[in-house]
Order: C-alpha cells, then sequence, then structure tokens
C-alpha cells in the first residue's frame, strides 16, 4: 500500500494541505480521527482526497452562524483507521496543537506539490486590485516559512527573511511582480492537483506580463564580512562611495552591526528541488 507515498505529486500536495488546515485528535484505547474542514465550495477537493485515502473515510456538511457570516457551509472529511492516523504522524503532522511544531517532511517529497498544498490551504495567489500579481504563505512555524524562503529563492531568485509579526506572532512571506510570477508557474503546472478557485487565480498570475512603462527590479545585493569592515571602519559616506551602495544603507548597516549587534546575514538555506 502506497498511501502518503510522499514521491507521488498527489500524495505530497495532500500531506502539505493536512500539515496546514488538518486535524489528529487522539482519545484512549487508540481511537482518534483525521479531520480536515473546508468550506462547502470546496468539498470538490475532499472527494479527492477521499479518492486517494484507501481507508473508509466520510464528509459530512453543516451550516452553522460565524463571526463572518450569518449562514456558513463547510465540508468535513474524516478518517478514523490507526494505519492512517499513525502513517501521518510519522510524517510530521502531530496530533492536537500543531501549527507552530510543523515542519517539512524529512524524508523524500516533491517540493513543488508540497509548497502548493501550503499555499492552498495557508496562502493566498493572485492580482491586486492596482494590477500586480502576488503570492504568499502565512504560517506559525519557522521551519515551515524557513523550507517556504527557500523555495521561493530557488524558483525566482529573490530571498526573503521574514521575522514574527507582533499582532498574530506569524510569519508572512509575500512575494510579488515576477518573483510571484515564477512562483506560481512552478506551482500551478498543467494537471496538479489543486483548489480549482486558487488554480484559476493562479492562472492569470502565470499569464501577467510586466508592463512596459514599470521598470524592473534589479537583484538585491547581500552584505558579506568584507562589506561590513568597510562599513565599520569609514564613515557611511565614504563606505557608500567605496562600496557603490547608497548612504542610507551604509548607515543603516553600521547602526545594526553597531547597535543591534546584528551578525552578518548567513546564506539561505539550500532547497534541492525534485521533479
Amino acid at each position: 500500500m502506497d498511501f502518503m507515498d510522499l514521491r507521488r505529486p498527489e500524495y505530497s500536495y495532500m500531506f502539505g494541505f493536512l500539515q496546514a488546515d488538518g486535524h489528529l485528535s487522539a482519545d484512549s484505547r487508540q481511537r482518534g480521527r483525521l479531520s480536515l474542514e473546508v468550506g462547502v465550495c470546496d468539498r470538490e477537493l475532499l472527494e479527492r482526497f477521499q479518492r486517494l485515502c484507501p481507508y473508509p473515510s466520510a464528509i459530512r456538511e453543516r451550516t452553522r452562524t460565524t463571526n463572518f457570516s450569518a449562514e456558513y457551509t463547510s465540508a468535513t472529511w474524516s478518517v478514523h483507521a490507526l494505519e492512517a492516523r499513525e502513517t501521518l504522524r510519522s510524517l510530521g503532522l502531530p496530533y492536537g496543537r500543531k501549527s507552530a511544531s510543523i515542519g517539512p517532511p524529512d524524508t523524500d517529497h516533491l517540493a513543488r506539490d508540497y509548497v502548493r498544498g501550503l499555499v492552498d490551504a495557508d496562502g493566498a495567489v493572485g492580482i491586486t486590485a492596482k494590477g500586480y500579481p502576488f503570492l504568499s504563505l502565512t504560517t506559525s512555524s519557522r521551519p515551515v516559512s524557513d523550507y517556504f524562503c527557500a523555495f521561493g529563492l530557488a524558483v525566482s531568485g529573490v530571498p526573503r527573511h521574514p521575522g514574527r509579526n507582533v499582532r498574530d506572532d506569524v510569519f508572512n512571506i509575500l512575494y510579488t511582480s515576477d518573483p510571484a510570477v515564477a512562483i506560481a508557474r512552478e506551482l500551478y503546472y498543467d494537471g496538479s492537483l489543486a483548489l480549482a478557485r486558487k488554480a484559476a487565480k493562479a492562472e492569470s498570475v502565470k499569464a501577467w506580463e510586466r508592463p512596459a512603462h514599470m521598470r524592473a527590479r534589479s537583484a538585491p545585493r547581500r552584505w558579506n564580512e568584507a562589506d561590513d569592515t568597510v562599513v565599520l571602519s569609514h564613515p557611511a559616506d565614504i563606505a557608500a562611495e567605496l562600496l557603490g551602495r547608497t548612504v542610507a544603507s551604509c548607515a543603516i548597516r553600521r547602526w545594526r552591526l553597531t547597535k543591534a549587534g546584528e551578525p552578518v546575514e548567513p546564506a539561505p538555506p539550500q532547497l534541492t528541488l525534485f521533479s
């Protein structure tokens, strides 16, 4: 039985989605269940997951009042089989509250399918009101944030170094314009398993082209140890002239090194994109 063989794209995607939005609960005498609740408009995805799961499962709908809607109908997929639950647990889906403790699987898996599952569950993709493409992920997990940033760097060449926001203590990783297009094209390839509504939005992102009047962003320059030596040993205006940077950037870097004790930026984690 190859249930949750993460070398298969549908299972890598499914695992990413379950890590972000699924829930494993345990009770006495090895009882428990896997549950996944989505809006009824996304029920089709639950039916796909049900077909991918060789164990008995059920999908039920309910309507209730929420803070955002007077009448909200959802669909919940449930699996009770112990073997299925233990398989997911062994891959990195813990029982109980999990938002901050999940991490990418340490077994062979398909990165773009796993990341697409995360984005479909806890991310966003689309076009802003001003006509610019974007793709983002919100997560409480540092390992997931690092993995997503490594994936984004490998695909788009653009680094991200997010910190937790003050209000929610989560990481909000955002890509816009050309990097968002590159990542969307990698994630939402033809025939990939995905939420239909997000796949449709991804198509509009993939089709975006930079307007002729819009200047392309230059690749960011990373600070290195030699740059830091120049910044610390010269006034900001002299350092800027020597390094070919702005005075403001040199002044800020000097402040970070001397006042905030910031270390030299480490090289971003490397990610192997399995094909």
